[in-house]
């Protein structure tokens, strides 16, 4: 056995992608399966220190994204864009795009407005989700998510009340579904990717959107179900075009 197949050596982890920076703010993509803030959680790696180590400066948490998901996370590089960006998410100005995965066909675009709990074991509150149908594959569908709020677990909570549970959701899934896109497309992760991000730059007071890719396991899974081409669109547009059925029929999720 060689060191590289030795499992007792610790693995290298490739390098924290930044997908933008400046002297204000850095936004890095988050791996599947890493936590944003260690008070979250006792893991040995989160993502503020590994984007601390990137940029090799102190760096403030602003938002939450699940471990499971991957893309855009924003974080501050001073106490005053600190206090302007949390300002813009406590005002709700923040655009975000999310893509999922789901088991079912929601309908081709919508508004879930249903309360959910603001922590486990507190009380709901509002929270709004639009939503779009991007393609299909057999059962499965791939959809774009809009949340108007910032709940925990929001999209996935908002997904499940419409009985289309994310793939790879442990905690509202489905376990016979999670298994089958393991055992068929290698795909072990939670579908859901934060695609794009816009804000208002706390300098220039200027828009700024950061846009994370999609690699790895999820890139190849929405490759094998022909769903790549619309998750890459999806991506790739603009905000003032975020939603590609508006102005169709829509339907309304509240309860």
């Amino acid at each position: 056995m060689t060191m590289q197949d030795d499992p007792s050596e610790p693995r290298e982890e490739p390098p924290l992608r930044v997908l933008y920076q400046d002297e204000s703010c850095v936004v890095v993509d988050k791996p599947s399966g890493v936590i944003v803030h260690r008070g979250w959680a006792n893991d040995d790696r989160d993502l503020l220190r590994m984007t601390r180590d990137a940029v090799r400066r102190y760096v403030y948490p602003l938002h939450r994204l699940d471990r499971g998901a991957s893309g855009c996370v924003l974080f501050a590089l001073d106490e005053h864009a600190a206090r302007t960006l949390n300002q813009s998410f406590a005002e709700a100005s923040m655009g975000k795009r999310y893509l999922a995965l789901t088991r079912g066909h929601p309908p081709e675009h919508g508004l879930i407005d249903h309360p959910v709990p603001r922590a486990p074991g507190e009380e709901r509150v509002a929270a709004q989700t639009e939503f779009a149908r991007l393609g299909t594959f057999e059962r499965y569908a791939l959809v774009l998510a809009l949340p108007k709020t910032g709940r925990l677990h929001q999209i996935r909570r908002h997904l499940k009340h419409v009985s289309c549970p994310l793939i790879g959701d442990v905690k509202y899934g489905k376990g016979e579904h999670n298994r089958w896109f393991r055992e068929h497309y290698a795909f072990g992760r939670l579908a859901l990717h934060a695609a794009a991000l816009r804000f208002l730059h706390p300098v220039t007071g200027q828009y700024v959107t950061v846009r994370a890719p999609l690699t790895g396991s999820f890139a190849s899974c929405l490759e094998a179900l022909g769903l790549m081409i619309p998750a890459r669109a999806a991506i790739a547009a603009e905000f003032a075009e975020e939603m590609p059925n508006r102005g169709r029929a829509e339907a309304e999720f509240g309860g």
